[in-house]
């Protein structure tokens, strides 16, 4: 009976080769999986990235079906989508909002810290009398800031509740901008048509995104959403 001679054991090198292939076939074969190490090495980097302090670039986003555009610009300055944030009571949702930057900033003292343009704007997602918009945005500013504070700003906070209240009633999908401009002030804007004069000063300003993201904010989701953070 004639011997057999053992199969050669396929090596590490050519076992790939020691497979078997499956048919051939005209169709193309589904995308293969991300490779292990690479999703293991994009995860690494944000992690550095998140560790060491520098945030990514902010994109476009929506929430409730409202699109913000990733930049813009204002007073000659390129401005980044800092985060978008929902101000709601329950089920009742009144408002979306987005605050636009210089730099993206995730913390209180980051957004006021900054110089130069910014804007802060909210879409109505419901109709409703100007003039609660006005006592919200009257009740915001006086919660975030100090009693000297509001009393160098009495006036032109009673300015801008004029301009607010003066709008009537707003609508859904009414947009509702404050544009800072270092040069004029803060212009109040409905559907991109400016409300009144702008309001001078830097500390006006502060003010207005103090009752934002300060220590009282309208809301604590409303604030994290604008800051860029989860939402607790």
């Amino acid at each position: 009976m004639a011997s057999q001679r053992p199969a050669p054991q396929a090596t590490p090198h050519d076992a790939t080769h020691a497979m078997p292939q499956p048919p051939s076939s005209s169709r193309p074969g589904p995308t293969p999986p991300q490779p292990p190490r690479r999703a293991a090495l994009r995860a690494a980097a944000l992690a550095a990235l998140l560790v060491a302090g520098v945030a990514p670039r902010a994109r476009a986003g929506s929430l409730e079906g409202v699109q913000f555009d990733d930049r813009i610009t204002l007073a000659g300055r390129e401005l980044v989508l800092n985060g978008i944030g929902l101000r709601a009571a329950g089920w009742f949702k009144a408002y979306v909002a987005a605050m636009y930057l210089p730099q993206v900033a995730r913390s209180e003292h980051e957004v006021l810290a900054q110089p130069g343009p910014k804007r802060v704007r909210l879409v109505l997602l419901v109709d409703a009398p100007a003039v609660e918009l006005a006592k919200g945005f009257d009740k915001g500013v006086r919660r975030n800031s100090s009693a000297a504070e509001l009393a160098a700003l009495d006036g032109r906070f009673k300015r801008m509740f004029v301009q607010m209240e003066s709008a009537g009633k707003l609508a859904k999908g009414d947009v509702v901008d404050l544009d800072y401009d270092p040069a004029k002030g803060t212009t109040l804007l409905l559907n991109s048509r400016a409300r009144g004069e702008p309001i001078a000063g830097a500390d006006f300003h502060l003010a207005v995104l103090r009752s934002f993201v300060g220590g009282h904010p309208y809301h604590r989701r409303l604030k994290q959403g604008m800051l860029g953070l989860p939402v607790t």
